[in-house]
C-alpha cells in the first residue's frame, strides 16, 4: 500500500503545484475511495502532504512567470489560519456529535462536490462574469476565514475555491492565482497542524505511511514547478477545468460509498 500513497501524494502535488490546488482536494477523495483508511487519518495526512507541497511549490514557482500579491494575499492566509482553526474544531465536532466517521465522510463528499461544480461552472464562464480588483485588508482577511475554514474541514488544504476567489474578487491571472493559492494554503495548513498537535488530537497511523507521502508530496511539488513554468496561461486555465471534472467524478463515488457504508451499519 505504500506505493499506492506515495503514487497518489506524488500525482497530486504534481497536478497541485500546476494547478494551485494544493494537491489535498485530490488526495482526500482519492483515500477515501480506497477505504484503507479512515476518515480522520486521512484528513490529517493530507493536510501534511499538503504542507509539503507548498513549501516546496512556493519556493520553486519563483520564476514561474507569476507574482505573489503580499499585500492581499498575507491578510488572505492570515485569515484562512483562524478559518483553519475553526474547520479543525468544526470537523472535531461534527465526528464527535454523529459518532460514526461514515457519516462524516459522506458530509465532506457532498460539501466537496457542490463546492467544485460551482468552480468549475465559475471558471469555464469566468470571462462573461465580471471580476472585481479588492484590496481592502477586512475584506481579505473575512475571505481568508471562509477559505481556511472550508479547506480545513473538507481536509484538502486549499482546493479550488482559493483559485474562482482569486479570479472573482482579485482580478488574478491563472498563474498569479495558482502561486498565491499555494501561499494561502501553506499558513493554513501550519495553523491547522500546529492545532492538531497542540490539542493532541493526532489520529492513529504508522509513521511510514506519513513519510511516503510527504516525499511524494516534495517530489510531485518538485515536478510541478518544471511543468507549470513551461505552460501559458490559458493551458494551466483549462488543466484546471479538466481537473474538476475528475474530483467530480471521484467524490460521486465517494458518495455512493460512504452512503452504503451507512446504511448496512
Amino acid at each position: 500500500m505504500s506505493i499506492l500513497y506515495f503514487f497518489i501524494s506524488f500525482l497530486a502535488s504534481t497536478i497541485g503545484a500546476i494547478s494551485g490546488i494544493g494537491g489535498g482536494v485530490i488526495i482526500k477523495p482519492v483515500l477515501d475511495a480506497t477505504g484503507t483508511l479512515s476518515v480522520s487519518t486521512i484528513s490529517f495526512l493530507s493536510g501534511c502532504t499538503v504542507l509539503s507541497m507548498a513549501i516546496v511549490s512556493l519556493f520553486r514557482n519563483r520564476k514561474s512567470g507569476a507574482t505573489l500579491d503580499l499585500k492581499r494575499t498575507t491578510f488572505l492566509g492570515i485569515g484562512a489560519a483562524g478559518g483553519g482553526l475553526l474547520g479543525k474544531y468544526l470537523f472535531d465536532f461534527i465526528k464527535t456529535a454523529v459518532g460514526n466517521e461514515n457519516i462524516v465522510g459522506l458530509i465532506q463528499a457532498i460539501v466537496l462536490i457542490i463546492m467544485t461544480i460551482g468552480v468549475f461552472f465559475y471558471v469555464t464562464f469566468k470571462d462573461k462574469i465580471k471580476a472585481y480588483d479588492i484590496y481592502n485588508k477586512l475584506f481579505c482577511l473575512i475571505s481568508g476565514l471562509a477559505l481556511g475554514l472550508i479547506s480545513s474541514f473538507l481536509g484538502i488544504g486549499g482546493g479550488p475555491i482559493n483559485i474562482a476567489i482569486l479570479y472573482f474578487f482579485f482580478s488574478m491571472a491563472p498563474k498569479t492565482a495558482a502561486l498565491n493559492s499555494i501561499y494561502i494554503i501553506l499558513l493554513s495548513q501550519i495553523t491547522s497542524l500546529v492545532f492538531t498537535l497542540g490539542t493532541n488530537n493526532v489520529p492513529t497511523f504508522r509513521t511510514f505511511v506519513l513519510i511516503t507521502m510527504i516525499i511524494g508530496g516534495i517530489s510531485g511539488a518538485l515536478v510541478g514547478s518544471k511543468i507549470v513554468k513551461k505552460l501559458t496561461q490559458k493551458q494551466v486555465d483549462f488543466f484546471f477545468r479538466i481537473l474538476m471534472l475528475v474530483i467530480i467524478a471521484i467524490n460521486i463515488y465517494n458518495i455512493v460509498k460512504f452512503w452504503i457504508a451507512i446504511e448496512v451499519m
